[in-house]
């Protein structure tokens, strides 16, 4: 999955983009609402981890502008109000989820994945193709009998091929699902990943090259 967070405070910023790259996720950062408007207009996000209070432009404004342009993007609030009344504002703007500070990170981590199933066509709980199966809830991969060690690059790969169900997914595709915004559109990252991906899946061989189109399952 893509995100976007949205937080002015730097470290906090930097803290929950850490903690969903170590969880699979692409992460690109907003430092205000002028900025998460931006981003979100260039680059496709699953989800928005929306902070309330944005300078520049209030993350009321953000989320209803969002919600106006892009009803399929999943926006999570974040807000130091409590309460209701504050819950029922929320989601009054747009918000599909809303969360109070301070709080566990593995709540926001579970509140994005729950938001990240729902964007986009619904797909199965597990994705599976021959004998591998894949559990974006588990992070596990398994062929046959065997559990793949792959690292959130590869499970990236593999879960935007088989979500595809049979259908041509392009280097391009994948730079903008699986990488943020950081990345060289140049470089041959996806092919080297693809590659190590082959290798860790073994044979027979489950991922095919489309000449001058990209790869499928």
């Amino acid at each position: 999955m893509r995100v976007l967070v949205c937080e002015d405070e730097p470290r906090v910023a930097a803290a929950l983009a850490r903690g969903l790259r170590r969880n699979g996720a692409a992460v690109d950062i907003a430092a205000d609402g002028a900025q998460a408007l931006y981003r979100a207009r260039v680059n496709p996000y699953d989800v928005v981890v929306l902070d309330r209070d944005m300078p520049e432009v209030h993350g009321d404004e953000v989320c209803r502008t969002l919600n106006s342009e892009q009803p399929e993007t999943k926006i999570l609030m974040l807000t130091a109000h409590r309460g209701v009344d504050a819950l029922v504002a929320g989601l009054a703007l747009g918000a599909d989820d809303y969360l109070g500070k301070p709080f566990a990170f593995d709540e926001l981590l579970a509140r994005v994945h729950a938001l990240a199933r729902r964007a986009g066509p619904a797909r199965p709980a597990v994705l599976r193709a021959a004998d591998v199966e894949l559990d974006p809830a588990r992070r596990s991969v398994r062929r046959g009998a065997r559990e793949l060690p792959l690292s959130p690059k590869e499970f990236g790969v593999l879960e935007a091929l088989l979500a595809a169900d049979g259908a041509v997914v392009s280097p391009e595709r994948l730079l903008e699902r699986v990488w943020d915004e950081n990345i060289d559109p140049f470089t041959n990252i996806v092919r080297m990943t693809v590659m190590k991906l082959r290798r860790k899946l073994g044979d027979p061989p489950l991922i095919q090259t489309v000449a001058g189109a990209g790869y499928r399952i």
